[in-house]
């Protein structure tokens, strides 16, 4: 597994590379963790399971990314892979540079690797235009892609060119056993509305400085909860100062993911207000506390649960002032007890290991390729940028061919494997997946 993000820092990614990680663990493969270091935690640590992640020593340049170097970080990467005995690298987020440049390495060296894509993107402003472009040449020789909901496969598809049959839709799950109700139920005399977001544009925060003073407006019993911090915090602040909203709207700053169930379990009503998001496991844990959600509709929000336990709004502060008005009329018919449980049955992260576990052995099964038949799909990649692509991995190659002539594979050291037992059908599975 490799990505810029990983704990300590918290999100979805981190979240979903841990607890895929540890159940493919116990379904009887080695993983090993990539990503850079953070702060002092630097070099090779073991997490629960005996997870290994290697914190390699590059600080973060830019929203917890590495510097894109392209071919700095080859020495030591061939390294990793060659040490831990890698049969496949899987990479996540197409923000992370990191991952960008290890799956390139690797194809280099002939491993399969996957890709998993955990967001949207836009087609028309610049910044869009040139993450496309990135992904394009990442996903040009990718063996598998891996997409959490199907309106992300849609546009992963659309940005990068990548065959459809060669994208699986694995949705992301939830940990039931952390997040669960309340023991005592909440009366219903003030209705607490919980968000937990980070406070900037693309998760909607600029809709909650209108739709929370109309809501208290509307509701003299209702009082919200934000957790997060941002740059639109300063909005928010701002609004409850405006609309003397002190004693109904608190606050919270950052939230430890370890104080999210407690926040979550103080409430009757989550509201997600993104602009846009590929799946949102912040709803999951939500629901999976006994939470009724209200959300917007955009991207894969509406598959990500039934349409009992949850309300679709445009992001439009007067469509989201309805959808509360009519979570609110809802409410009683709610059992958080119940709403657990059935979270229990439909998101389950040994099932997405499961599923993982089949594109592996698909990525595995896959015919190795020369450099010349690699570089002719590069080369579709645009009339410019194809040329671009193929002196990039040209040049990577022969880096490659350097480093094996100055150290070669068979002088690096190989780490014993430590044998756990995890065991699938009474065999011990061969397959190490980084």
């Amino acid at each position: 597994m490799v990505s810029d993000f990983f704990y300590p820092n918290f999100g979805g990614v981190e979240n979903h590379i841990y607890y895929l990680s540890q159940c493919l663990l116990k379904l009887g493969h080695k993983v090993v963790v990539l990503t850079h270091a953070y702060g002092n935690r630097s070099g090779v640590r073991y997490m629960t399971g005996g997870l290994k992640v290697y914190y390699v020593p590059w600080r973060p340049f830019l929203m917890q990314n590495t510097f894109p170097t392209i071919y700095g970080t080859f020495p030591i990467i061939r390294t990793i892979l060659l040490r831990e005995k890698i049969s496949l690298v899987h990479g996540h987020q197409a923000f992370s540079t990191l991952c960008h440049e290890t799956l390139m390495h690797s194809r280099t060296m002939g491993y399969k690797v996957v890709f998993t894509d955990h967001s949207l993107y836009g087609f028309a402003d610049v910044g869009s235009i040139h993450m496309n472009k990135v992904l394009q040449f990442t996903l040009a020789d990718v063996t598998r892609a891996i997409c959490v909901s199907h309106t992300s496969k849609e546009n992963t598809v659309l940005r990068s060119g990548l065959p459809p049959e060669k994208v699986f839709v694995i949705p992301n799950a939830v940990d039931t056993a952390m997040f669960k109700p309340a023991q005592v139920r909440l009366g219903r005399d003030e209705i607490v509305i919980v968000v937990i977001s980070r406070l900037v544009y693309r998760k909607g925060a600029d809709l909650l400085v209108e739709v929370i003073p109309e809501v208290c407006r509307l509701y003299p019993n209702v009082r919200f909860v934000v957790g997060g911090d941002g740059p639109k915090r300063v909005r928010l602040e701002e609004m409850r100062e405006k609309h003397s909203l002190q004693d109904r709207v608190e606050m919270l700053g950052a939230v430890p993911h370890a104080s999210v169930r407690s926040v979550l379990v103080s409430g009757h009503i989550f509201l997600n207000s993104s602009l846009t998001e590929a799946f949102c496991i912040a709803i999951l844990e939500a629901a999976s506390c006994g939470l009724l959600t209200v959300s917007t509709r955009v991207g894969g929000v509406p598959e990500v649960l039934p349409d009992d336990m949850i309300v679709l709004a445009e992001p439009d502060p007067s469509d989201m002032v309805h959808a509360i008005r009519k979570a609110i009329s809802i409410l009683p018919n709610i059992d958080p007890q119940v709403m657990h449980d059935r979270m229990k049955r439909l998101y389950n992260w040994n099932d997405v290991a499961e599923r993982t576990e089949i594109v592996y052995n698909r990525a595995l099964k896959c015919s190795d390729q020369s450099l010349l038949e690699r570089l002719s799909r590069y080369l579709s990649c645009g009339a410019w940028a194809g040329k671009l692509f193929c002196m990039v991995m040209i040049i990577d190659f022969l880096i490659w061919r350097l480093l094996e002539l100055l150290q070669p594979a068979k002088d690096i050291e190989e780490v014993p494997d430590v044998a756990l037992p995890c065991h699938q059908h009474g065999e011990r599975i061969e397959h190490v997946f980084h």
